[in-house]
């Protein structure tokens, strides 16, 4: 997606471009272990805040049209494609985890809707496909990101002019300290994936420095504190 290397970088500066992208790979395959280790009881866990997120069903379903051409990514077992995909026209759930996409398979072969597809696949993988899309959503997905600034780039690639990027995001910069401060000894035992910590102003300003004007930010938990904005943003 960048600018050719023997036209703008230095040997040293495609080095390290070379050594960033492998540390990226690399990453991206320890997370995907992470979550195909989890998938079974993820897939088994019940939803926190049931009416929260069947509000954030409906804005969202008010939102698309029958003709849209929608991209979810981090779809997880793919309950929300589910829900949403019968009615646009062609609905693609995507995620890094093959033993998520899996179960969601599993769950789409007993219940069929005939728009949807699953697929193992992240941003960067997709962003040089061809047709665009008319809504990108990423539910409960930024903040698993590693590269939160190159994947909302990757997301305004991938979208159709005026097209809508859709979201729902921990904002872990803004929870409890003690649970920021748990996180690294978390992950280094195997028991919580990557999470990027920001606020949700932060995350807003990264959304309009990728070219996105935000229309709406909304809080739509039901009960407690939920630091989880639902955004909707139109690519400029």
């Amino acid at each position: 997606m960048g600018s050719n290397p023997t036209l703008s970088a230095s040997p040293t500066d495609t080095s390290q471009s070379g050594l960033r992208s492998g540390r990226i790979i690399l990453n991206t395959a320890s997370d995907a272990r992470f979550w195909d280790r989890t998938s079974r009881k993820y897939a088994r866990s019940a939803i926190g805040d049931q009416a929260g997120y069947e509000r954030s069903l409906d804005r969202t379903r008010a939102l698309l049209r029958p003709s849209d051409r929608v991209l979810e990514l981090g779809c997880g077992t793919g309950t929300t494609a589910l829900l949403l995909a019968g009615q646009v026209q062609h609905y693609l759930a995507t995620d890094l985890s093959a033993g998520m996409i899996a179960i969601a398979n599993e769950k789409l072969a007993a219940d069929p809707v005939s728009a949807l597809v699953f697929r193992t696949a992240t941003a960067d993988d997709l962003a040089s496909d061809a047709t665009p899309f008319n809504a990108v959503l990423g539910f409960n997905y930024l903040h698993l990101v590693r590269d939160v600034a190159g994947t909302l780039r990757h997301i305004h690639t991938m979208l159709a002019a005026g097209g809508l990027f859709v979201s729902k995001t921990p904002c872990v910069g803004e929870m409890n300290p003690f649970i920021r401060a748990a996180l690294p000894l978390m992950r280094a035992t195997g028991l919580a994936p990557y999470v990027s910590v920001f606020r949700a102003t932060d995350l807003s300003q990264q959304i309009r420095d990728a070219g996105f004007d935000i229309l709406a930010v909304e809080n739509h938990a039901t009960k407690g504190s939920d630091n989880r904005p639902y955004i909707v943003a139109r690519k400029r």
